[in-house]
């Protein structure tokens, strides 16, 4: 759930367009002239700090401090201009973080998942309540989730399940079809991005094949039987047997740390229950 894909699914409230965009914070904005505490949270990050690199301010770090959401971030989350930009949620996760080294573009995607779903707590509590239809007899009705019980699924936990990570925090793997061993990294949010970007633009001429799948692949992959070259990487993956590419994309959620969003629901109507992800709609910053 990246940020920008986030913001395409809550959608935007109704507000006023002539809303002017919101300013970061500096320091002196935010110790105001009634020098209001200001209190802090910190959030558990599934990477705990292992799949940065060595130069990155949260390299090795197992949490991260942000403040509480305040009045001035809803103005943020809430700014037309940002919202069509698609940068509200971005700019308002920066606003937050306390160490601002820590760049929101930077961060990786299970990480600043974590951290959208520990502000929404700080700013309207855990209890979610939004509306859901019935898989199975397409009801529409209120659902209420519990943020709290949502799971950090960290690095520490997909080691214990069999994930092999190397020196540098990259997962790796042997290809069931070519036999390669490959290294793959984390995407960050910066990359989520640029995929989303670069699909929209190929969705544009219906003519052209969509190459969202091989694009992700060659971001994630870092090396091809010990050989980084990008050049010869990219031919890989063009070239890449799709059993190799099932595996490799399979392996790869399965390898990954995450906020897992699933949770029971059960159906008033038909009584179906199953486990359901948690939706991100417009009432998930935006509660009625």
């Amino acid at each position: 759930m990246g940020a920008r894909n986030n913001e395409e699914r809550l959608g935007s409230p109704n507000v006023p367009a002539d809303i002017p965009v919101p300013e970061l914070m500096n320091e002196q904005t935010q110790a105001s002239a009634f020098q209001m505490p200001r209190p802090t949270e910190f959030v558990e990050l599934p990477s705990q700090g292992k799949f940065y690199p060595e130069d990155h301010p949260l390299y090795g770090q197992e949490s991260l401090e942000i403040r509480f959401m305040t009045a001035k971030d809803e103005d943020i989350l809430t700014s037309q201009s940002l919202l069509r930009k698609g940068l509200a949620l971005d700019r308002f996760l920066q606003n937050i973080i306390i160490d601002k080294k820590v760049k929101v573009n930077d961060l990786l995607v299970c990480d600043k998942n974590a951290l959208v779903v520990k502000a929404r707590i700080t700013g309207y509590g855990p209890l979610y309540q939004t509306k859901i239809s019935c898989p199975a007899c397409g009801t529409s009705q209120d659902h209420e989730f519990n943020l709290d019980d949502v799971k950090v699924v960290t690095a520490d936990d997909i080691v214990e399940q069999g994930a092999s990570l190397d020196e540098n925090g990259h997962i790796t793997l042997q290809l069931p079809r070519t036999n390669a061993t490959v290294a793959l990294r984390l995407l960050t949010g910066k990359d989520e991005n640029q995929l989303v970007k670069n699909s929209n633009v190929r969705n544009k001429n219906t003519e052209k094949v969509s190459n969202l799948l091989t694009n992700q692949l060659k971001t994630l992959l870092v090396s091809v039987n010990g050989n980084t070259d990008r050049r010869f990487i990219n031919e890989f993956v063009d070239n890449m047997p799709a059993m190799d590419s099932r595996f490799l994309r399979k392996e790869y959620a399965k390898n990954t740390p995450t906020v897992d969003m699933t949770q029971p629901f059960a159906c008033q109507e038909c009584f179906y229950d199953q486990d359901m992800e948690v939706p991100f709609t417009t009432d998930f910053f935006w509660p009625n």
